[in-house]
């Protein structure tokens, strides 16, 4: 897919017309159909505002109902999380807190996105803060663990907003997010910020930013694609991309966080989750859904890497770098053992010679 294909200007059409600073109501049909004629097929991976819906079941949007209580219409929060007029705020910025909310409803949309309105920000310099935001599509719910103030061995997805680099050795550069898949086998390892499990990830800098942060995640036929729009420039920016995800339906949105020796405010401004209107086979439709189990194609079951003390995730498919670096290796293997045969056969010639 071409990259400017996934580049989503939120003006045109987008289901959150009521965010501060987005353009006007965007073109009219005219303009869409033109686009369409001119995009030709990058305009099909385009979100148009016309091909999905929003889902006021699955979404937190203000004005918030409840409001000073400790509960609220189709969320549950726990923890350090409160409720304001502006924000739902996860966790203060104290030490040693957790919070979360939950959706009420399980999900039974086999294509979705969400586009999630956030803010990170606190007192703390830099790694001096942490831990950061985690959001969920997972079959438990409400349970307070130690993966940003949620459990672990979890079943479904996870997309983790981190802003501490626990292991001092790492080479990524924080904040950071990253994707992780998990059928209830796998640990969330945050002495090594959850590498060994990781699917992909991106460096992105949503930390005290001036200005809003928002992260969108899509799922369609197994494609799971992360983006983030941190510049104020009302574009989306490619993070993360990959397929072969297979995620059942029947499970649950949510957001938690947690701070531990540093901290930092955990804020969630809304989440918005919008159907995507796909095309299936019919096979794809006979399929239970809610049955499948959380799983990644390209990679090793989770179940084969539990035992695994190097972590070992990532065994996919050959790329194209990883052939050709196969082939090299063959070939001067086979260089090296015809010059070595020549030699030695030079040699008996040679010897064979003396006799006579």
């Amino acid at each position: 897919m071409a990259a400017e294909g996934w580049i989503w200007r939120r003006g045109w059409g987008r289901r959150c017309p009521g965010r501060p600073g987005l353009p006007g109501p965007g073109p009219g049909p005219m303009t869409h159909l033109l686009l369409l004629l001119l995009l030709g097929p990058v305009a099909a991976d385009i979100t148009d505002g016309n091909s999905e819906h929003l889902k006021r079941e699955h979404s937190l949007i203000k004005p918030y109902q409840g409001v000073g209580s400790s509960s609220m219409p189709l969320w549950d929060f726990q923890g350090s999380t409160i409720l304001t007029s502006q924000y739902v705020r996860l966790t203060p910025d104290e030490r040693s807190k957790e919070g979360s909310i939950w959706n009420h409803q399980p999900c039974f949309l086999k294509d979705w996105e969400m586009h999630v309105h956030f803010k990170v920000h606190g007192a703390g310099k830099k790694n001096l803060h942490g831990d950061g935001i985690a959001l969920w599509y997972t079959r438990d719910r409400l349970v307070q663990g130690p993966v940003f103030g949620s459990k672990d061995n979890f079943h479904g997805l996870a997309i983790f907003l981190d802003t501490y680099p626990n292991d001092e050795a790492t080479e990524r550069v924080f904040p950071y997010i990253s994707v992780m898949v998990n059928n209830g086998s796998l640990s969330y390892d945050h002495s090594k910020d959850g590498r060994w499990t990781e699917l992909a990830g991106c460096t992105a800098d949503f930390r005290n930013r001036d200005h809003d942060t928002f992260l969108a995640v899509r799922y369609s036929r197994g494609r799971l694609t992360v983006m983030t729009d941190l510049e104020d420039k009302n574009q989306w920016k490619n993070c993360i991309d990959i397929t072969g995800v297979r995620l059942p339906t029947g499970y649950y949105f949510g957001a938690s966080a947690g701070t531990g020796d540093l901290s930092d405010n955990h804020d969630i401004i809304s989440m918005k989750l919008f159907q995507l209107m796909v095309e299936h086979t019919p096979e794809e439709e006979n399929i239970d859904w809610t049955k499948i189990e959380p799983s990644v194609n390209f990679l090793k079951s989770p179940k084969d890497n539990v035992d695994d003390p190097t972590g070992n995730f990532r065994s996919g498919p050959l790329t194209g770098w990883r052939v050709f670096l196969l082939l090299l290796c063959a070939l001067l293997g086979i260089i090296v053992c015809a010059v070595v045969g020549a030699v030695v056969f030079q040699k008996r010639q040679e010897r064979n010679k003396r006799f006579y």
